[in-house]
């Protein structure tokens, strides 16, 4: 049996950041089956310091 512990946000925000996220969507508006808009997105989500050491 694993027991679960809680996470602090502060915990898990230093986690994200020290390793990076990568956070992606895609949105589509169509009328009547038309797609009119597609938009896609990717975002990464790191410290300065985990992107480009020194």
């Amino acid at each position: 049996m694993t027991t679960t512990q809680p996470v602090a946000l502060v915990d898990l925000l230093d986690r994200v950041l020290a390793t990076g996220v990568v956070v992606s969507g895609e949105l589509t508006i169509s009328i009547a089956g038309v797609d009119l808009v597609y938009v896609s997105l990717r975002a990464l989500l790191a410290s300065a310091g985990t992107v480009a050491p020194r």
